[in-house]
């Protein structure tokens, strides 16, 4: 018995294919030796763990600005005070919630909660803002008749958009500082 496996590949085929993939990594290698591991080491040899754990996060107003700062807090210093704060972060956060689905008797049966974070990286050392940013976060959540249900899932959506505006911020200071610090 014999399976049939289709015609074998044709030796100028696969020569063009093997051309190609070789062209494409000589094409690569310049682009990819610019890349750096973002929380490896910074420029000057420092741990970029141990620079984010510099960094002082002033008080957020709110139940939500007090998520996002814990969030940032527990990524940087594993929930501690840094020691030295080199950098200080100052973030204002901005709330709205959308209507997303509305019923022909008006009655509304889903929402999307929206969080808007600006935020400055100020260094401590000249009081300098070194980094200005913004960070978006939604998360949709469906109303329901008990009242309890539909404020535990505005509480769900705001914590996810909490945590999906911390991880924004955190991603673009440890880019900037693992390219600077």
């Amino acid at each position: 018995m014999s399976s049939y496996r289709g015609p074998k590949p044709s030796q100028p085929h696969s020569r063009r294919r093997a051309l190609a993939l070789i062209g494409s990594a000589l094409l690569a290698a310049p682009v990819l030796s610019a890349c750096e591991p973002l929380y490896g080491t910074t420029r000057s040899g420092v741990r970029l763990k141990d620079v984010m754990a510099g960094l002082r996060i002033t008080e957020i107003p709110g139940r939500v600005g007090q998520r996002v700062r814990n969030e940032l807090i527990f990524s940087a210093t594993g929930g501690g005070r840094p020691a030295g704060a080199l950098y200080r972060l100052d973030i204002s956060v901005r709330e709205k919630v959308t209507d997303t689905l509305v019923t022909r008797s008006g009655d509304i049966e889903s929402q999307l909660y929206n969080l808007d974070a600006q935020f400055k990286l100020i260094r401590l050392a000249d009081n300098q803002t070194v980094l200005k940013g913004r960070s978006v976060g939604r998360a949709a959540f469906d109303r329901f008749n008990p009242i309890f249900s539909n404020i535990r899932a505005r509480i769900d959506a705001e914590n996810r958009a909490a945590r999906i505006v911390a991880d924004g911020i955190r991603t673009r200071i440890a880019a900037f500082l693992s390219s600077t610090a």
